[in-house]
C-alpha cells in the first residue's frame, strides 16, 4: 500500500522546487515569518501567486496597525494611550516604515490585477528583505510601547488602591 503524502508535505515539496528556481528562503524561514503552511489547505497551479498573497497579507496587516498608530481614527481605546506614549523618533520611524509598506501594497494590487510570474517572484524576494529590515525596528517600537503600558497600569493600580 502506498502512503499518501499530507497536504503540508506536498506543499513543502512544491515549495522546494520554486525555492531553488527563484532563490527563496527556506520553507521553515518563510513559514516562521509569513505562515505559509496555511497554503497547504488550498490547491493551486500557481504556488508563487499564493505565496505572494500570503506574504502581502502579512505585510498589509502590519501596515494597518502602523496606520492605526499614526492616524488613530475610530480605534479601540487602548490605541490612544499607545499613541500618546510614542516618541517623536518612533513616530518618524513608523511613518517611514508605513511608506515602504504602502509602496508594497500598491505592487501587491498591481499583481492582483495583472499576473506576472516574474513580478510575483520579485515581490516575494523584495518583501522578505523589507520585512527583515522593518521587523527589527517595529519590534523595538512595540517593546517600548508595551513597557509604557505596563508603567501606566502600575501607576493606575497604585492610584486606585492607594
Amino acid at each position: 500500500m502506498v502512503e499518501e503524502k499530507s497536504s503540508l508535505e506536498k506543499l513543502k515539496e512544491d515549495y522546494e522546487i520554486i525555492r531553488k528556481k527563484y532563490n527563496f528562503p527556506s520553507f521553515d524561514e518563510m513559514n516562521k515569518e509569513f505562515f505559509i503552511e496555511k497554503l497547504a489547505e488550498s490547491e493551486t497551479d500557481i504556488l508563487v501567486r499564493e505565496l505572494r498573497k500570503q506574504v502581502g497579507d502579512r505585510l498589509a496587516n502590519y501596515m494597518r496597525f502602523m496606520e492605526t498608530l499614526i492616524n488613530p481614527v475610530n480605534v479601540p481605546m487602548f490605541v490612544f494611550s499607545l499613541v500618546k506614549s510614542l516618541s517623536s523618533e518612533d513616530k518618524t520611524k513608523l511613518g517611514e516604515m508605513y511608506n515602504l509598506l504602502a509602496k508594497k501594497e500598491i505592487e501587491f494590487i498591481k499583481l492582483d490585477i495583472s499576473f506576472s510570474e516574474s513580478g510575483e517572484v520579485k515581490f516575494i524576494n523584495e518583501s522578505v528583505d523589507l520585512w527583515k529590515i522593518i521587523q527589527t525596528d517595529f519590534s523595538e517600537i512595540i517593546l517600548r510601547l508595551e513597557s509604557k503600558l505596563d508603567d501606566k497600569a502600575e501607576v493606575r493600580d497604585r492610584d486606585y488602591f492607594g
